[in-house]
């Protein structure tokens, strides 16, 4: 027989669980907006002061220099950078999952126990 008290007791807790994990999605987005945001203002920063220094510069061999500097730095910024921001979606992706663990652990476990056995096919 049907159960309609247990059956909104798991919609609810399905509902909860469904706005808990958009909160914490949203949060997430939110953080790695602002990360990316910050990194762009450094990194434009960065540039204007260098092409101002750049400008300063009165021989061929200290530009080139100033330059290879002011790349290898850049580069090595922007990989430390985009690791920080895989992490933090990697991390988003594990706290958005984790409310649904269990649940379809649960469920896949229930269907594999209830699967008839494969039967092989008549040749």
């Amino acid at each position: 027989m049907f159960n309609f008290d247990e059956a909104n007791k798991k919609s609810k807790e399905a509902v909860d669980t469904a706005l808990r994990t958009y909160s914490d999605t949203a949060k997430g987005f939110q953080a790695i907006a602002a990360e990316a945001a910050e990194y762009s203002k450094k990194s434009f920063q960065d540039a204007v002061t260098h092409f101002e220094t750049l400008a300063g510069v009165r021989s061929f061999e200290a530009a080139f220099e100033l330059q290879t500097s002011y790349v290898k730095s850049s580069y090595e910024s922007f990989v430390s950078e985009a690791t920080k921001l895989g992490e933090m979606y990697a991390d988003l992706a594990k706290s958005a999952y984790k409310p649904y663990e269990t649940p379809i652990a649960a469920a896949v476990a229930k269907t594999t126990r209830q699967a008839p056995p494969a039967t092989p096919a008549a040749a």
